[in-house]
């Protein structure tokens, strides 16, 4: 059985969404004769944890943890919050907080977190990642991003040990969502785009989860264009059985996961009270992190007593939430975007109500499943509530998606490397 080394800076118990991907490729690789071995971080003082993904790490996977300097730890300072608080991803960078100190730990993130935050996994990570490689063959290298330094470490490692590289991309690099309408230092975007093109350029495969990234990467390294794959965030049908949906007296729309200030369906909001005050028994939930904006646009149109904010749940518990709602909402951030809690969404076959511009991508699998559509967030997609049925849904093609699927496809990709 051949063997790969996988380096993902978030790893159970850490609850953040990202690592599920690697979690299940991990989960299924040795099915299409691959032995995977884990290095990450012993904690993720950024997300909450779910010690309940714990049990998705097989006893005789290896998984070797290290330390790592963290700058957050700086930032919580600067934001006047106690060492080890928990940070909201969704407030870390809203603008709807102009305080000083606000303004200065953006200012610092965006001019001294090169190529991200976890930068300072590098060292120690490649410090460990030596002992491991001395002491045992591997394959193939591969790396998970964001954050996109796993992608500095997999590269530097690939090139001492000789080992072929296969980096995977959840998410740009440079012009990653969060950086929207923040300003960057001329000197940092340059560094920062000369390491992405040393990545791309150095790996012997990158995998992108979205076409639109293809596309968009595709434009910029058009040379490199012939070791794109495409692999689907998708979906664990093993995640979805025996869930029960909960008991309640009335219809919910759920948002689950982060949702930041420019994923605002400013429209939706006024549809959503319309329909309230003609009669409708319905609430919002948002399960995750809710930015500051967003909870003003609630209060302003009057949508305060009639939602829910849950915060963080357990996986489990948030698909619960998922297959319980009636209406399930998913913000694109741009035609690169399409979201991982889609296919989570799309499985549950409830109807999905998505925002975002010219995302074509999002359009089609919604489409091609039955599920939902697409609106412009100049819509107010108020019709999406009398729709009387979304179908016929097409699970054949909603299982196209399922992660055991797509992990057949990583291990042909593994295997054209070596």
């Amino acid at each position: 059985m051949k063997k790969v080394l996988v380096l993902s800076f978030f790893w159970p118990p850490s609850g953040k969404a990202s690592l599920h991907w690697p979690l299940k490729m991990v989960k299924f690789l040795p099915e299409f004769g691959w032995q995977p071995s884990v290095l990450t971080v012993k904690e993720d003082t950024f997300t909450a944890p779910d010690d309940s993904l714990l049990k998705e790490v097989s006893p005789d996977l290896p998984v070797y943890k290290t330390g790592f300097l963290d700058p957050f730890d700086l930032y919580r300072k600067l934001l006047g919050k106690k060492k080890g608080e928990i940070l909201s991803a969704s407030e870390a960078l809203s603008k709807t907080d102009n305080s000083f100190k606000q303004r200065l730990a953006i200012w610092f993130r965006m001019t001294f977190f090169i190529p991200d935050a976890r930068i300072g996994w590098y060292m120690p990570g490649l410090k460990e990642a030596k002992k491991i490689l001395k002491k045992e063959k591997f394959d193939v290298i591969l790396t998970n991003g964001p954050p996109h330094s796993v992608h500095l470490l997999g590269k530097k490692l690939s090139s001492l040990f000789k080992i072929p590289l296969v980096s995977v991309f959840i998410d740009p690099w440079v012009d990653i969502s969060y950086y929207k309408g923040q300003k960057r230092n001329k000197v940092v975007l340059a560094i920062d785009n000369h390491l992405e093109k040393s990545v791309i350029k150095f790996s012997s495969k990158t995998v992108f989860v979205t076409q639109g990234l293809i596309d968009y990467f595709s434009d910029k390294y058009p040379q490199e264009k012939e070791k794109y794959r495409l692999l689907y965030w998708g979906y664990n049908e093993d995640d979805f059985e025996d869930l029960e949906p909960l008991k309640k007296d009335y219809q919910t729309i759920l948002h689950a996961g982060n949702i930041f200030d420019h994923q605002n369906p400013k429209y939706f909001w006024p549809a959503v009270k319309e329909k309230i005050e003609t009669g409708a028994s319905l609430r919002i939930k948002f399960v995750g992190t809710v930015s500051p904006l967003i909870k003003q646009e609630i209060e302003k149109n009057g949508l305060s007593p009639y939602t829910d904010y849950s915060g963080f749940l357990p996986y489990k518990d948030m698909l619960r939430e998922m297959i319980s709602a009636e209406y399930l909402l998913v913000c694109a951030t741009e035609p690169r975007h399409v979201p991982g809690k889609l296919f989570e969404y799309i499985r549950t076959g409830k109807r999905v109500i998505a925002f975002g511009d010219d995302n074509d991508e999002v359009a089609e699998i919604l489409k091609k499943t039955g599920v939902g559509r697409l609106y412009n967030y100049s819509d107010s997609a108020a019709e999406s509530f009398d729709i009387q049925d979304t179908g016929p849904v097409d699970f054949e093609e909603i299982r196209k998606f399922d992660r055991k699927n797509i992990t057949r496809g990583l291990s042909e990709i593994l295997e054209e490397v070596t």
